[in-house]
């Protein structure tokens, strides 16, 4: 079967890059090896924030008397939260296939394996097209730590498949899975401690917003332990010991679970990429601003290229690699891309940080805002928190960071800020409704 074009890979990138080609006439086969919608559908963003929501219901529930509910009382019934978890799955899952019913789109399931430069084998059949896009994502990373093969010792898809609530769990990585699922169990009833091998939490991320984040994550009982290398994992004595170097002294912690989250690496043993002749490098494929690789008619987008593991940037590039293909110019920014982490409370953040402008030799104001001075953050009991605004010199915003609530949410307005070019000026002549979260980007630029 030959096609316009043949997609590897049934993730955000590879699925909506397929309807959108659709849209434009292109006939399209899309080969997927597992479940339709990829990770972040089926074993990472949509079932990790499912757990999320029932973890903010379990806060709400023990912060009531706050709000004047004495004397309220719940039990965890996690089977309901773990089936509440797969019902979302499923239904999101299913109008994913629905809308991949589409007469030019031919959804293969198996294993794609290159047979030339323009031919895929998907078992006993092939199929060839006129350009090729290689979406076929991630994979958890494992360190090679002795003991990293033990039971109980799990990855973050196979922690959200499990049937109970562990009374000690281990999170090695304090980065975005890592600390979302440590805020989640912990929640749950969970006794948490997390170990990170950087100086601070969320090693990307600006160091304030990583700091404040730490320190609010410790308030609720979760033990974070930095600068720290794990050495290995041992079963003594019914549990897991996880042993660790720090700042030169050995120490060690017992836990029920272990969950390995140091991130996340391209799954570039999914195809014969060396084959065909097709160039990447442990990072990931490589590719050029179109997501072009060295032979002109294949493409990678999405975690499999290494640029930006995440599914929003995924779906972006797969419209700037179907812009190049169909000759069509955008002006699409790729370098303004919003990040979230849904802890409690939530993390954000779009554009430099500090720590990059002064790498880069940038003029920059940082300006500031607190939670603890918004009114909508004081009537819902969530006054931890800062909004940091960095702007040019020319006064346009370069980017923003946020720790504190809704903070997921409150970031977008700043991306369509950036997008656009806009400055501080841009921002505040822009009014706001009051009271709301949002105030505290107005009160920054200020």
């Amino acid at each position: 079967m030959h096609t316009n074009l043949l997609i590897i890979g049934a993730g955000p990138g590879g699925y909506e890059t397929a309807l959108l080609a659709a849209k434009r006439g292109m006939e399209t086969v899309l080969i997927e090896a597992g479940e339709t919608g990829g990770t972040c559908l089926n074993a990472g963003c949509i079932p990790t924030k499912a757990l999320c929501r029932s973890a903010e219901i379990a806060e709400e529930f023990a912060s009531a008397g706050q709000f004047g509910f004495g004397g309220v009382s719940f039990q965890l019934d996690f089977d309901a939260v773990m089936h509440q978890k797969t019902e979302i799955v499923c239904r999101l899952r299913e109008g994913v296939e629905t809308l991949l019913r589409n007469p030019k789109i031919h959804l293969v399931k198996g294993h794609a394996r290159f047979v030339d430069a323009h031919t895929v084998a998907v078992g006993d059949a092939t199929y060839s097209a006129d350009n090729v896009i290689i979406a076929t994502g991630s994979v958890p990373a494992m360190p090679p730590i002795s003991g990293n093969d033990l039971p109980g010792v799990l990855t973050s898809g196979e922690l959200l498949a499990i049937d109970k609530v562990p009374p000690r769990m281990c999170v090695i990585g304090a980065g975005v899975i890592g600390l979302e699922l440590a805020s989640v169990f912990a929640a749950f009833g969970s006794k948490i401690t997390v170990i990170e091998f950087a100086k601070e939490v969320l090693p990307r991320f600006d160091t304030d917003v990583a700091k404040r984040l730490r320190q609010s994550l410790g308030k609720r009982g979760i033990e974070i332990i930095t600068q720290s290398e794990v050495t290995a994992i041992a079963e003594e004595c019914g549990c897991l010991t996880v042993r660790f170097l720090r700042k030169g002294k050995e120490a060690a912690v017992e836990a029920d679970k272990v969950l390995m989250a140091v991130g996340r690496k391209p799954n570039l043993s999914s195809l014969n990429l060396d084959e065909v002749g097709i160039l990447y490098s442990k990072k990931g494929i490589t590719v050029d601003d179109a997501m072009r690789t060295n032979l002109p008619h294949i493409y990678a987008i999405g975690d499999i290229n290494g640029i930006n593991m995440l599914a929003h940037v995924a779906v972006a590039q797969g419209v700037r690699t179907l812009n190049a293909i169909c000759g069509k110019a955008d002006d699409m920014r790729l370098d303004v891309v919003p990040a979230a982490v849904f802890t409690m409370p939530e993390a954000a953040a779009v554009g430099l940080t500090e720590e990059d402008c002064k790498e880069r030799g940038i003029g920059y104001e940082c300006r500031k805002s607190f939670f603890r001075a918004n009114g909508k953050a004081l009537c819902v009991g969530e006054t931890e928190g800062i909004c940091k605004l960095l702007a040019g010199a020319d006064g346009r915003i370069l980017g923003c960071h946020i720790v504190g609530p809704h903070a997921a949410d409150i970031i977008q307005e700043v991306a369509a800020l950036m997008t656009v070019g806009a400055t501080l000026t841009d921002l505040r002549r822009t009014i706001h409704a009051h009271p709301t979260l949002s105030e505290v980007l107005h009160a920054a630029s200020e």
